[in-house]
This record gives C-alpha cells, sequence and structure tokens, in this order.
C-alpha cells in the first residue's frame, strides 16, 4: 500500500512540473511570435523574466492553498513603450499605451477545466505616486476574480489604479500545436489590440 501511495504521489506531482513546463512553452512560444509583429512587442518583466502569480509558504491554511500555483499572467507592450533596466522593464503609464496580458488559469473555483483568458488592457490610470505598469501587475495575482468579473464590463477600478479591459476565453486544452497557438491565442490577441474585435466574456 504505501509503495502505491508512493508512486501516486510521485505521478502527481510529475504530472504538475509537466503541467508547469507546458505552460511556460507556451507563453515563450506566444513571445516569439508576437515579437515578429510590426509592433515588436516585448515581454514585461515587472520582477524579472517571470509569470506574475500568487503563491506562499506560509503554514496557516489560507497560505497552504496558494503553495501550488493556480493561475499565472505574462504582459506584453510595443518595444518602443518600455525600457529594460537591471532584468526588469519600466513601462510609463501614458495615454496610448496598451498592454497585452496572457492569463493562464490552472484551477478555478467557476470553471470545470484550464482556461487561457487574453486581451488588452489601455486607459491604464495610477492613482499611487507610482507611474510604472509594473508596479500594479499584482492585480492580476491578488485581485484576479474582480479584474475578470464580467459584471462589471470593461472596467476596472480599486484604490491602486484603473483601467479598461478587453478580453477573450480559450480553452487550455485546445491548445494542440504551434499552429492552434498562433490561431486561437496570438490573432484574437492582435485584432483586439488593433481595434478589430470587441469581444468580452
Amino acid at each position: 500500500m504505501s509503495k502505491d501511495m508512493a508512486q501516486q504521489t510521485r505521478n502527481a506531482f510529475d504530472f504538475v512540473e509537466k503541467l508547469n513546463f507546458e505552460v511556460s512553452y507556451l507563453f515563450k512560444e506566444i513571445e516569439g511570435l508576437l515579437a515578429m509583429e510590426d509592433e515588436q512587442f516585448q515581454i514585461l518583466k515587472p520582477s524579472g523574466y517571470a509569470v506574475t502569480a500568487r503563491n506562499s509558504n506560509g503554514l496557516e491554511p489560507v497560505y497552504v492553498e496558494q503553495w501550488l500555483k493556480k493561475s499565472m499572467t505574462v504582459f506584453f507592450c510595443e518595444r518602443d513603450q518600455t525600457e529594460n533596466k537591471a532584468g526588469t522593464t519600466y513601462t510609463t503609464l501614458q495615454n496610448e499605451l496598451k498592454v497585452l496580458f496572457v492569463h493562464v488559469r490552472i484551477i478555478h473555483k467557476e470553471t470545470t477545466e484550464p482556461k487561457v483568458i487574453i486581451g488588452v488592457l489601455e486607459n491604464i490610470v495610477s492613482k499611487r505616486t507610482e507611474n510604472r505598469f509594473e508596479k500594479f501587475a499584482f492585480e492580476f495575482a491578488y485581485n484576479q476574480d474582480r479584474v475578470f468579473n464580467t459584471k462589471n464590463g470593461t472596467h476596472y477600478d480599486d484604490n491602486y489604479c484603473s483601467f479598461e479591459i478587453n478580453k477573450k476565453e480559450v480553452d487550455l486544452f485546445d491548445l494542440n500545436n504551434s499552429d492552434d497557438v498562433a490561431e486561437k491565442i496570438v490573432k484574437p490577441l492582435l485584432e483586439i489590440f488593433r481595434g478589430q474585435s470587441s469581444t468580452n466574456v
């Protein structure tokens, strides 16, 4: 019995690790495809070359739930609207700034299977002294239910910032190859960015 439990434990961790690698490959493939566009999109680095996600090492039950990442987000903008400094990016909030995002939701109380939420943020306004987009990336880790709540329409507003969000949802397991990523993720993302789509889900 103990050998069976040990093998099940290893299988579970192997599966989670494999899934994490697949998600990282997805992000990198999207990054490569967006970089080839005329806008030369660049991935933003709020905390280095990494995803934005909520996690914890705490022992209280509410923190233990965050030991494993349940969702993660990466952001992009046009290359000439951001600056690289010491492994991070500095993206000043300005009227013409549009930020693309790709949010992978592995587990969520309102979904039965993993989702990819893609979209564009614009009219981003800071309510703090900080005027750098990277300082507000945490909204997608800690306030994601509010950010993606369609009952609020396309406008998000809290004590830290406000922005307009235009988004679309895709099933993660519908992405089986590079063509799927290009057609189901990058193409609609560019259509939203270029004003050719206004779909919200």
